[in-house]
């Protein structure tokens, strides 16, 4: 079957496009660039890479053609420049639905995030609840993933973190309370991702992602000190001072340590989706623990921020 993916060199859709490879599925990754920190994806077996921007509906036509499923995993956790959430997650979502039904694919599974919803103040979460109401009235055979916060090789939440333990002796938690989180592996992800797209087993459901550990964010931080060896003073600091944070880090680094949609999400906790989804059938519930095996199994090399992460050093 052939299968096409949008962000297919991102994160996940680098994750979920191994696993189809490796089922003998032909992948079609469609993405504006490769991410320099992990070019393998391109080179796997039955893959082909296409670069299309999710504005351009002709070129989105001409990498679905043959494809019988889309997975679109693309998207952003902050904003530059043109790449607004309006842009990526609502236009492009649109331009993307239209070019799958052009070139007759039959279904189309969307990556969102578990609290997505209208009305809440918050244009990342508006933006992907947009998005999924988007492919919900497309007409195609659809599938909405909710996922709560995403763990595993060259993620957002082990590379951030462990990159922060080696370079600062304290880490503040967002807000005077410290939020819950259920870390998902993105193989349980991508296994879901599968099913969806390849045997249509959630034709048309709405699904909430979540591991099978609950623990707050400190409790998180710790477990992943103790794999790399750090002992850090973990201190709790005022949800409007990582905001102010993320401004900073948003506008100076490459890839910001916090984004202000981050903060946001951590604030409010990653455990119960809005304003609704289904649990995954029992077959395909994530099973993967957030614990040592699995930590250090995603960990990037070993080394902190530096010259490089800002704008002026990666020149």
């Amino acid at each position: 079957m052939r299968v096409g993916i949008t962000g297919g060199t991102g994160f996940v859709g680098r994750h979920l496009a191994a696993r189809l490879a490796a089922q003998g599925h032909e992948v079609v990754l469609v993405a504006r660039g490769i991410d320099r920190r992990d070019k393998s994806v391109t080179r796997l077996p039955g893959t082909r890479l296409v670069r299309a921007s999710l504005t351009d509906e002709a070129r989105l036509r001409e990498s679905f053609e043959g494809c019988e499923a889309v997975a679109h995993c693309a998207g952003i956790n902050r904003e530059r420049g043109a790449q607004t959430y309006r842009a990526v997650h609502i236009e492009g979502t649109r331009t993307v639905v239209a070019a799958a039904q052009a070139a007759g694919v039959s279904r189309i599974a969307i990556l969102s995030f578990l609290r997505a919803r209208p009305d809440c103040r918050s244009g990342y979460h508006e933006s992907k609840w947009a998005a999924e109401e988007i492919v919900r009235s497309s007409g195609l055979e659809w599938t909405v993933l909710k996922s709560g916060v995403i763990h595993g090789r060259g993620d957002h939440l082990l590379d951030h973190l462990s990159r922060a333990l080696q370079t600062f002796p304290i880490f503040a938690t967002v807000g005077l309370s410290d939020g819950p989180l259920r870390p998902v592996a993105v193989a349980d992800i991508a296994r879901i991702l599968e099913s969806a797209l390849i045997d249509g087993t959630l034709a048309r459901r709405t699904i909430a992602v979540l591991g099978p550990d609950e623990l707050r964010l400190g409790e998180a931080v710790r477990r992943v000190a103790a794999v790399i060896g750090r002992r850090p003073l973990i201190v709790p600091l005022p949800v409007a001072i990582h905001l102010g944070l993320a401004w900073i880090a948003e506008r100076f680094m490459t890839i910001p340590l916090i984004s202000i949609a981050q903060v946001r999400i951590l604030a409010e906790g990653v455990v119960e989706p809005l304003p609704f989804a289904d649990e995954p059938p029992s077959d395909l519930m994530p099973t993967t623990p957030f614990d040592a095996e699995s930590i250090r199994a995603g960990l990037p090399p070993a080394g902190g921020f530096g010259r490089r992460d800002f704008r002026w050093g990666s020149r």
